[in-house]
């Protein structure tokens, strides 16, 4: 009676390791480390001042980047700025948009404390209010 005690414990052990996913697909993991160039984009901003638009998560020179499309209109607000939201509902409110001279910050480089992306929104600092904003079909996990 033992051994199919002991069966039984080894045969539902390998049960379990085969029926767990070795890696699995259900968040996208984005490694600063990685070798290969990986973007991701979301989908397109909605709100009060901004819509159309989308904004693509990359790689570029070692660095986890944030970069608007071409398409994307820069609103008229007084203070628009960088701003994301992490998959737990942490905001981080990053770089203005318009800069000196009439230059654009169209792509930022994400601070390291930043763990996810679940969606980025353009912020009003001047009047406190989301101008739009432009989640990621799943959270991105930058580790």
């Amino acid at each position: 009676m033992k051994l199919n005690h002991i069966t039984l414990a080894i045969a539902l052990g390998f049960a379990a390791l085969a029926t767990t996913p070795a890696n699995s697909q259900d968040k996208m993991d984005m490694k600063p480390d990685m070798g290969m160039d990986m973007k991701m984009t979301s989908t397109e901003f909605k709100g009060i001042e901004v819509n159309g638009g989308t904004v693509a998560f990359g790689k570029e020179k070692g660095a986890m980047t944030l970069t608007l499309s071409s398409d994307f209109k820069v609103p008229g607000s007084p203070a628009p700025h960088w701003q994301i939201v992490d998959a737990q509902g942490n905001v981080f409110l990053l770089q203005q948009l318009r800069i000196k001279d009439d230059k654009q910050n169209r792509s930022i480089r994400l601070p390291k404390y930043i763990k996810s992306v679940a969606k980025v929104q353009i912020w009003c600092s001047f009047a406190e209010v989301n101008l739009g904003e432009a989640p990621f079909k799943k959270p991105i996990m930058v580790k």
